[in-house]
């Protein structure tokens, strides 16, 4: 499935260049590049019975010729239509040759959402449907697709669907058995049916498979290595010292109990006869990143290098500043370095050389860590944050890159036990369950749209007593498929909504690399006021003035990504607000939401995310997840992930080394994996 996406019917060499943008170069790309949601065309509405402010499909007749209305910036199209029961203006703009299509007295199915001009509804920059084609794709779910700019969901259907339809397709990868078992279709048929399902029970079983194939070669490799990690002796001996003592005598606070216990669980480990690989998995705010710097201290003092992975080079600057302040307030005996990518070529090879020679011992920087050019004296100890754990290459391919360092995962996403037993399964598990006793609670409020005035008013309040505030939308871009809030747009609201001296600024996952550092940055500095932003800011910035955190279209997202998000404030002194708007106000979407209202606690949270949702609910807007899954969601498809671990557990019982030959396409599909992963204990 190599085969070239230029050799798709249609794909030239423009649309092959947009669909590289989303990571699709072949074929391969293509049929795995997943729906993020499922659009169903709804029953048409009477007019008379449209409400202000939702989205509606009309049926009308037009009345009259097409009225057009020159702005300086805009070219305003006005119709109005009317069916049996009423009549409604529909606006265009900037579409002057909708008066060739809108004939006085031609029928269409209009599309859109309503508005408010003064207390007249109106029908804003609908989607035009020709009867036909709406009452043949009615009951149908129509996939919506991740885009980029000159692509649609229709157009990338098209090609999936020939791609599909005219390439042979690749041998499956389980055995008959196993598909029986666990109740599973086959890769071509699972691909078939999530690109383009009958009905929601299609999609089901489609994404039943799919989910736990992704599982099942997650599971093998996390198998395989702690198999090979129960066989890695410490080479890096460590016993406590002064140093951490004394540090630990003159912070100005204690440790909770959960910490003192995760700390003596590590210092266990170091001293012990085998490598350490440990997850500490702790709430947001709990107090993680002390015990890893505890660790890490330890380290230095016992002669060795210890290293810090950070997500983002904003965090690991903080991070690195941080240090540098405890080595001056202190008095301690470490050497720290920072390495990013954004430093010039002569700084980073000055850096290089003091890491390779041993000047320094306390090393922090993003992935440019990892980089060949990257040569360590003796580390000991790689501290990294959990995106960094997946894709860990087997270690038999690590001889020759020197002595296998102690690990430390930082997780400060909540599962429940059971889950993270299976997860993690190649890590020891330490958990702080308690948060530092000076943590001033959050205060939540769950909110429908008529809020939102209040909301901007409170966001002004906050800033003028010289906070900051986040606002998420779950879009980057306005979407003719989707009335979700988008990025771009909310940005340029906001800016219209808040006085001129509040600084609003935006922040999304599309952005080149130097241009979100730059305005995390400025936001953690405080140029910018109010940052509206997509997911991207779940992990990788530490703002403890900011003090509001907003949530557009919240019941589009997982509760445990909602806490995620609630834990970007509350880090400092000020009392932290979060509110979470929801465009929908049934009573099963605000239960939910209200249980952030009622618990801070995100192993609570996270337990009854997966009871309320369950593995069956995955019509609403895949969230980007905790995971780096295309499909699978930890949450919601505990169910396929319990059954891979079944899987993976049997195998690796009865046919550890993957000879039988049932199995060699499974062991030809995980060393290709392991190809492509990096391990960022080959330092």
């Amino acid at each position: 499935m190599s085969i070239p996406i230029t050799d798709v019917k249609g794909v030239g060499e423009k649309t092959a260049g947009l669909l590289a943008k989303l990571n699709i170069v072949n074929v391969n790309d293509l049929i795995n590049h997943y729906p993020r949601d499922y659009d169903k065309l709804q029953d048409i509405t009477d007019i008379d019975k449209i409400v202000p402010l939702s989205a509606v499909i009309v049926k009308g007749t037009v009345v009259g010729n097409v009225k057009i209305i020159k702005g300086k910036r805009v070219t305003i199209c006005e119709i109005l239509i009317k069916d049996e029961t009423g009549s409604v203006y529909v606006r265009f703009f900037n579409m002057p040759y909708i008066k060739n299509v809108l004939k006085p007295g031609s029928v269409h199915i209009f599309r859109g959402k309503t508005s408010l001009r003064g207390k007249v509804t109106v029908l804003d920059q609908p989607q035009i449907l020709k009867p036909d084609e709406y009452y043949d794709s009615k009951d149908e779910l129509i996939p919506i697709y991740p885009l980029t700019k000159g692509l649609s969901s229709k157009t990338i259907g098209k090609y999936i669907y020939y791609s599909l339809y005219n390439y042979p397709s690749e041998e499956e990868i389980f055995p008959e058995d196993m598909l029986t078992e666990f109740d599973i279709l086959t890769h071509r048929e699972a691909l078939k049916k999530i690109h383009f399902p009958k009905d929601e029970a299609e999609v089901a079983e489609a994404k039943k498979r799919l989910s736990f194939e992704e599982f099942f070669f997650f599971l093998m490799a996390i198998r395989r290595n702690k198999a090979l990690a129960n066989e890695t002796p410490n080479n890096y001996v460590c016993f406590e010292t002064a140093d951490t003592v004394r540090f630990l005598e003159a912070l100005p606070y204690r440790l909770t109990n959960a910490q003192k216990k995760v700390w003596a669980e590590i210092k266990e480990d170091l001293s012990s006869n085998k490598c350490m690989n440990r997850l500490i998995q702790g709430d947001v705010g709990s107090g993680k990143t002390i015990i890893a710097f505890l660790a890490m201290l330890e380290i230095c003092a016992n002669g060795y290098q210890a290293a810090l992975m950070a997500p983002t080079e904003v965090l690991a600057k903080q991070h690195f500043e941080a240090i540098s302040d405890h080595v001056k307030k202190y008095n301690l005996n470490i050497r720290p370095a920072l390495l990013v990518g954004s430093l010039k070529a002569s700084e980073k090879r000055a850096v290089q050389e003091k890491i390779k020679s041993g000047e320094v011992n306390f090393i922090i920087g993003t992935h440019a860590l990892i980089q060949d050019k990257v040569e360590f004296k003796n580390l000991a100890l790689v501290v990294t944050d959990e995106q960094h754990r997946f894709g860990v290459k087997q270690r038999e391919e690590l001889v020759g890159k020197g002595r296998i360092p102690h690990v430390i995962v930082m997780s400060a996403t909540p599962i429940p036990r059971t889950l993270s037993i299976i997860f993690y399964g190649d890590l020891d598990i330490s958990v702080i369950d308690e948060l530092p006793a000076n943590r001033l609670p959050i205060k939540n409020c769950v909110v429908n749209t008529s809020y939102r005035e209040k909301a901007y008013k409170f966001i002004e309040k906050e800033v003028s007593a010289g906070h900051q505030a986040y606002v998420i939308c779950p879009m980057v871009t306005e979407s003719e498929e989707s009335d979700l809030e988008n990025v771009t747009d909310y940005a340029e609201k906001l800016r219209e909504a808040l006085p001129d001296g509040i600084i609003v600024s935006y922040l999304h996952g599309q952005m080149k690399a130097a241009g979100k550092n730059q305005i995390m940055e400025d936001f953690a500095e405080g140029k910018i006021h109010v940052l509206v932003s997509t997911t991207v800011i779940e992990v990788g910035i530490n703002v403890p003035n900011a003090t509001v955190m907003m949530v557009e279209n919240s019941e589009k997202f997982g509760l445990s990504s909602l806490h995620q998000l609630r834990g970007r404030v509350g880090r400092g002194d000020a009392q932290s607000f979060c509110i979470f708007i929801s465009s929908k106000n049934d009573e099963k979407t605000m239960e939910r939401l209200n249980i952030l209202n009622r618990s801070n606690d995100g192993f609570f949270i996270a337990s009854e995310d997966m009871r309320l949702r369950g593995p069956g609910d995955m019509f609403g807007v895949r969230q980007s997840g905790d995971f780096e899954f295309k499909i699978a969601n930890v949450f919601s498809d505990a169910t396929a992930l319990k059954a891979a671990d079944m899987a993976v557990d049997k195998i690796m019982m009865t046919d550890p080394l993957l000879n039988a030959d049932d199995h060699i396409l499974i062991r030809k599909k995980v060393e290709e994996l392991s190809d492509l992963q990096v391990d960022f204990r080959s330092i």
